[in-house]
């Protein structure tokens, strides 16, 4: 059972996690929704109009520590499946190969409405309100070689935890942008974000140690704090101790409570996307941009649950689970009971800020015919105090608005096999496209039971993209650019 329950939550770690970057394939197709990576950028269609919940819908799954293949050894899922949480040389490349900051990303956005026009064939301006949930944590390595691995390597050694660190939001998103010429070769962008907070989880971590000592225990020094926006409600016994955490389910009893909460402005907050498009001639171009440069402002239904004090624990790992000397239900509820006791709950902890993670982008296109284009990528986006990399390499075909396709190839998240296609058609007024950044190279049989199925063997990153646009009208042909 406890084997079971280890590979069910390391499985949910291989397909989630950001969050690494925003969309690559998507940059140089001919699509409304390329202005969001780059808002100087302008399709082709003169006018967009994107319905509720079927316009644009984006799932970002991302993890840089696990890949699919680490979980099964023997490609059979059954009651007595060998994974690499067993003892043995699964397990110790496992835990080597972890980083000092290994990274669960997941990233979900729901486009509700999208408008833009163009005016003079120059001037761009666009519209567009979208649901966002995103999530981030990011651990040190010594974190799961202590718990799973086992106590003896580490006797008598403090690790540092400091780089531990969570942010979970669910917010939405106004944006209000205008693109147009400066010059025949200039194009620069702009969009406003209008931020507004439904509920978050912020770990602000002010240092955390932990010292395994001679006799096995483990000696804590930690300055945390968990800051929740959220409607929930912490039980406490007597002693102050933490029992349990209830929703508030009152607070959506009814259709007009449930907008209330969701449309209300109390968390607030604002961002800016930035960008330039410079065409040398109809050949060669360059383009960057600044994006998701934005903050929101916390101050509904707060919460703190804070630790700031030195304390012992008992020193029990998962070693003891594989020795069978304790199960795992027993593990947790030692770790929870000695967290209960050093917890402090503040129910009016002053307001805090979260950030959205920033991304730069710098792009360069050759176009040596009408229809194709050849692209180059690069992606820096911050997190917190991590900056996650992308290079991309994409050929491009468009053909007006009525037909465009991409295969591209990412390195990025410490793999180098990130394969990526996009595809968009234009019927009528009826515009419907499908990307994914990063298609499986390598599949593998898994059998669980009598059945078997194919599996992908190395993938630790999926960003799925699709929606159906309603586009109007097409682009003038441009004054053909002098070659330099």
């Amino acid at each position: 059972m406890k084997r079971k329950i280890l590979t069910v939550l390391l499985l949910l770690s291989a397909a989630a996690a950001t969050y690494g970057q925003n969309s690559q394939a998507l940059y140089f197709m001919n699509l409304p929704q390329r202005t969001t990576l780059n808002p100087a950028l302008k399709p082709s269609g003169r006018f967009y109009l994107g319905l509720p919940g079927i316009s644009d819908i984006s799932v970002r799954l991302d993890n840089n520590f696990l890949s699919f293949s680490d979980l099964f050894t023997g490609g059979v899922i059954s009651d007595s499946t060998m994974t690499f949480l067993e003892r043995g040389p699964w397990l110790d490349d496992f835990l080597a190969g972890l980083g000092n900051n290994n990274s669960i990303e997941p990233k979900v956005g729901i486009r509700l409405f999208g408008l833009a026009f163009t005016v003079n064939d120059n001037l761009r301006f666009s519209l567009d309100i979208t649901d966002r949930a995103n999530a981030n944590v990011v651990f040190p390595g010594d974190i799961l070689r202590l718990g799973i691995g086992g106590k003896e390597d580490f006797l008598g050694k403090s690790l540092d935890f400091s780089s531990f660190r969570t942010d979970l939001t669910y917010y939405h998103e106004i944006g209000i942008g205008a693109s147009g010429n400066i010059t025949d070769k200039l194009r620069v962008g702009g969009r406003a974000l209008i931020l507004s907070g439904v509920a978050s989880g912020y770990l602000r971590n002010n240092g955390a140690t932990l010292t395994v000592n001679d006799d096995f225990t483990h000696t804590v020094n930690a300055d945390i704090a968990f800051n929740f926006s959220a409607p929930v409600t912490f039980i406490t016994e007597d002693d102050g101790s933490i029992h349990g955490v209830e929703f508030d389910e009152s607070r959506f009893d009814g259709v007009h409570n449930v907008v209330s909460y969701l449309a209300g402005m109390s968390n607030p907050g604002f961002g800016i996307d930035l960008g330039a498009e410079y065409r040398f001639n109809d050949l060669l171009s360059v383009s960057a941009a600044l994006t998701d440069f934005g903050f929101i402002r916390w101050k509904r239904d707060l919460t703190q649950l804070s630790i700031d004090a030195t304390f012992d624990f008992n020193g029990l790992t998962m070693q003891d689970v594989y020795d069978e000397s304790l199960d795992f239900e027993e593990l947790l509820n030692w770790t929870l009971d000695t967290l209960q006791q050093v917890l402090e709950l503040k129910e009016a902890p002053e307001p805090y800020t979260t950030y959205l993670p920033a991304t730069l982008t710098a792009g360069f296109s050759y176009t040596p015919v009408k229809f194709f284009t050849a692209g180059l990528l690069s992606q820096t986006r911050f997190v917190g105090k991590q900056a996650h990399q992308a290079v991309t390499f994409s050929g491009n075909l468009n053909f007006g608005n009525s037909f465009s396709t991409t295969v591209a190839y990412t390195i990025a998240n410490r793999r180098y096999d990130n394969l990526g296609f996009g595809l968009a058609f234009r019927g009528g007024f009826t515009q419907f496209f499908v990307l994914v950044d990063n298609v499986p190279l390598r599949w593998t049989t898994v059998t669980s039971g009598e059945g078997t199925f194919r599996m992908p063997e190395h993938w630790n990153t999926i960003h799925a993209r699709l929606g159906l646009n309603l586009v109007f009208g097409n682009r003038e042909r441009e004054e053909i650019l002098p070659v330099m």
